[in-house]
């Protein structure tokens, strides 16, 4: 979950992925990866952001799909995360069609997905209450 001060308002960075959908950047852990460097790995490789800074963990998401036939159980840790410059890029070969930066409220209504809107959610409580841990 990525955050920035735009014009003296925080904004997340929201990503339209290859189902037509508005969520946040995520992916898999690979291989020797923790949590968070695979968080600040993807975001990068679906932004294009190279100056990134990751904090909390927010939330750790989990959900059930079918694939090929196959029911798939993920699961997602969220980091709090700052990027104090940059554009973001959508990485079209991560198949991430655009990137928005939207103040808090805005991209809450926004995501698409309920459990992502939670990580937003999330996020936005403690940017309120000035209890993260970086350097918005």
């Amino acid at each position: 979950m990525v955050l920035r001060r735009m014009e003296g308002i925080v904004r997340a960075l929201l990503i339209l992925d290859p189902y037509e959908q508005w969520g946040l950047p995520k992916g898999h852990v690979e291989r020797g990866e923790g949590p968070r460097d695979a968080a600040l790995r993807e975001v990068r490789e679906e932004t294009g952001l190279t100056e990134l800074e990751a904090g909390t963990l927010l939330e750790t998401i989990d959900w059930r799909f079918m694939d090929r036939g196959v029911l798939v159980h993920k699961f997602c840790d969220f980091f709090l995360m700052h990027s104090p410059r940059g554009d973001a890029e959508p990485q079209e070969e991560e198949g991430i069609r655009r990137c928005l930066w939207l103040p808090m409220d805005a991209a809450v209504s926004r995501v698409d997905y309920a459990n992502a809107r939670e990580v937003v959610r999330s996020a936005r409580e403690l940017v309120a209450a000035g209890t993260h841990d970086l350097g918005l």
